[in-house]
């Protein structure tokens, strides 16, 4: 399967966006962070910062929702055309469920991602795994950027990836907090296929060789490589 570097904006300048985009054009999809003060406690950017992003971004955008009530607002952004959307299993209502926000946003042809916090166990969810095109798992509590690793969220990571492989599906495995060149190896180690990541790609000063470094890193530390 092959390995993803998803740069997150949330460590660009906002006041660049567009520019900050064509940095990372090498990248594989731009990792959108989207908050809303009550599932996290940090705001970021909604549907028409979004909106505009889609209209101007050189790669496809990888929308990840922080946000309560996401059954009613993530087909939205599936309709904006975002190549993937991502929200989380914590969030969603008492009157909806996970499978139900995945199937929707797969009609309006979006990839369904699902994201575990950190303290969320994977198992509840290893039977919905042919639901979902994508699972997250936070290595750090959502909410802010320039955290710093948690490495006890491997043992979840290793229960997906061997869940992913003895199923035979195509299910993107992404992490997301605190990924540097320090850290990708052990997340690739641990079956990740996709890896977001902020600071270390948009704090350096040519952040498209950050990116392909990134990737190279992964590669060379992917679950089963020898």
């Amino acid at each position: 399967m092959a390995l993803r570097i998803n740069p997150s904006i949330l460590a660009s300048d906002f006041a660049n966006l567009e520019s900050e985009l064509g940095r990372i054009r090498n990248a594989d999809l731009a990792h959108v962070d989207v908050m809303d003060n009550h599932f996290v406690p940090n705001l970021t950017l909604g549907l028409p910062v979004v909106e505009r992003l889609q209209q101007v971004s050189p790669i496809p955008l990888d929308v990840h929702l922080m946000i309560d009530a996401p059954e009613r607002w993530a087909p939205q952004y599936a309709e904006l055309g975002a190549y993937s959307v991502t929200f989380h299993a914590e969030a969603v209502g008492r009157d909806s469920d996970p499978v139900a926000v995945a199937r929707s946003l797969r009609e309006r042809g979006a990839r369904a991602g699902l994201a575990l916090k950190p303290g969320t166990d994977a198992e509840p969810f290893l039977e919905l795994l042919p639901e979902f095109d994508m699972v997250l798992v936070m290595t750090v509590e959502p909410g802010f950027g320039g955290q710093s690793f948690m490495p006890e969220t491997m043992p979840k990571l290793r229960t997906l990836s061997q869940a992913v492989r003895d199923s035979g599906l195509d299910v993107w495995l992404q992490v997301d907090g605190g990924i540097n060149d320090d850290t990708i190896g052990i997340a690739a180690e641990a079956g990740a296929t996709v890896f977001v990541a902020g600071s270390s790609v948009f704090g350096a000063e040519n952040a498209g060789a950050q990116v392909d470094h990134l990737r190279e890193l992964a590669a060379g530390h992917r679950h089963g490589h020898r």
